[in-house]
């Protein structure tokens, strides 16, 4: 399997040097070549099978041989064995034709471990085969810089440095990267949004001197190990369900626009996603570029699900490029347009995916009262980002799509956002018992502005020292 970019001016690579690269070389992002077909009794053997036996059967074709099955079995199934639920990702049905699929069991209580824990496993066997080492810098809204920090924390050979917006994000989220006390992990707090973190990063990565120097990698959703990582619950959830013989629909809480491209990336290889409900909160960008064909850039607005306080979602630009018969001068002047006017026009690329994506914006009104309405009714307990998806959902449930099960993704535990969750129900949801010391445990932070030249000293600097100290 060979991986190339969407704006068509990087060399193609390999899945090893595509893992490692993260954002390509000419600003763009790797998809694969083509999309590998996952036969409809493949899909239905699925059901009851480990998760780590399933996300093997989905990985290799995309590793092309590159790692040994047996190899990738052990790596999947060190992954997976420290999630808090036999199943990884289990389901829970919450209404006739719903269900919920948590996600949240892994170490840092959000979906984003599903994923990082696979790639940190990933990327350390490359480099070891290598005898290199990379310098990870990230940016979250939230969730993703935790599970870097828990994925990589100790690592030999990876030095990772994650960007937050200062004080944008909620107590437990900043924690879980800010108590790691191993001197290869970095917490930056940017006086600024999310946007302009992941702008930031961007700009270090297209500094190709900089990115050359340091051996720059990314873990941000920009990474297509992160995809094909999520890739194997849908198919989990779907075979669950009765797939490949029943359709599905599937409803995504959505910022950067990753997990719900994890889902299309499902259905290209055969999973009857029959819908992709692309939900957002008021920073509803993609619910605009849906209805008006108009991709514009907002002021982001703070909510009480921060994780989605996103105006410029990166993986947008994967699904542009599949929308456009994977014309990748579209993509590119396109994404140039947008760059200086702050907006850009779809034209004819949404047409034929307006059937199979529906956008829904949820204000935070509505997911208060689905908060409250679903655990008065089941006593399920929903966080912010998950009720999103769960009115989303509900939303395309009509008498015709009554016989097609829902299923909302539960991106993240309540307990990651106490104040919001007290807010809404009048009470604190607790952290599993395993996170007890978290809210006490001493911090590391660093807080910088929102200035290229400042985050670049830093992340410079502690590189220098690791190296420094490895020698």
């Amino acid at each position: 399997m060979r991986y190339i970019s969407t704006r068509g001016e990087a060399p193609e690579l390999s899945f090893e040097d595509a893992l490692l690269a993260g954002l390509a070389r000419d600003g763009g992002l790797y998809v694969p070549k083509s999309w590998p077909p996952i036969a409809p009794e493949a899909i239905a053997a699925f059901a009851g099978k480990p998760f780590a036996e399933v996300a093997v059967a989905l990985l290799e074709p995309f590793v092309g041989g590159a790692i040994p099955r047996a190899e990738l079995m052990g790596l999947a199934r060190d992954a997976y064995a420290r999630f808090g639920h036999p199943a990884v990702t289990p389901l829970v049905q919450i209404d006739r034709s719903l269900w919920v699929l948590e996600l949240f069991h892994g170490p840092t209580l959000a979906f984003k471990d599903v994923a990082m824990q696979l790639l940190a496993r990933l990327m350390d066997r490359v480099l070891a085969a290598r005898g290199a080492r990379v310098t990870i810098v990230a940016a979250t809204s939230g969730d993703t810089g935790g599970a870097a920090i828990e994925a990589f924390r100790g690592s030999a050979r990876v030095d990772a440095v994650v960007l937050f917006p200062h004080g944008r994000i909620s107590d437990v989220q900043r924690r879980m990267m800010t108590t790691a006390p191993e001197p290869n992990v970095h917490a930056v707090a940017v006086e600024g949004t999310f946007d302009d973190c992941q702008a930031l990063v961007k700009a270090m990565f297209n500094d190709l001197p900089f990115r050359d120097r340091l051996n720059l990698a990314a873990v941000n959703s920009i990474n297509w190990g992160r995809i094909i990582a999520q890739l194997t619950y849908y198919f989990v959830a779907g075979a669950a369900l009765g797939s490949p013989y029943r359709p599905m629909c599937f409803a995504v809480p959505t910022g950067n626009f990753g997990d719900v491209f994890a889902g299309y990336s499902a259905k290209a290889m055969g999973l009857p996603a029959e819908r992709l409900v692309v939900a957002t909160n008021e920073n509803d960008i993609l619910y605009r570029a849906w209805t008006t064909g108009m991709y514009t850039l907002a002021d982001v607005v703070a909510t009480t699900s921060p994780s989605m306080d996103i105006q410029i979602s990166s993986n947008f630009e994967r699904f542009l490029f599949e929308a456009a018969g994977r014309d990748a001068a579209f993509v590119r002047a396109r994404m140039n347009g947008l760059r200086q006017s702050r907006s850009m026009g779809l034209g004819e690329a949404m047409v034929p995916y307006r059937a199979g994506f529906i956008a829904e914006r949820v204000d935070q009104a509505a997911v208060a009262d689905c908060i409250r309405r679903v655990k008065a009714e089941s006593g399920y307990l929903l966080d912010p980002h998950s009720a999103c998806a769960v009115v989303a959902a509900r939303k395309t449930l009509t008498s015709q799509t009554q016989h097609i099960p829902h299923i909302a993704l539960a991106t993240a535990h309540p307990a990651k956002f106490p104040d919001a969750m007290e807010a809404i129900t009048g009470e604190r949801p607790t952290l599993p018992p395993r996170l007890a010391g978290l809210m006490t445990d001493p911090e590391r932070i660093a807080v910088l502005p929102n200035d290229l030249a400042a985050v670049q000293r830093f992340v410079e600097g502690e590189a220098a020292r690791r190296r420094g100290a490895a020698a």
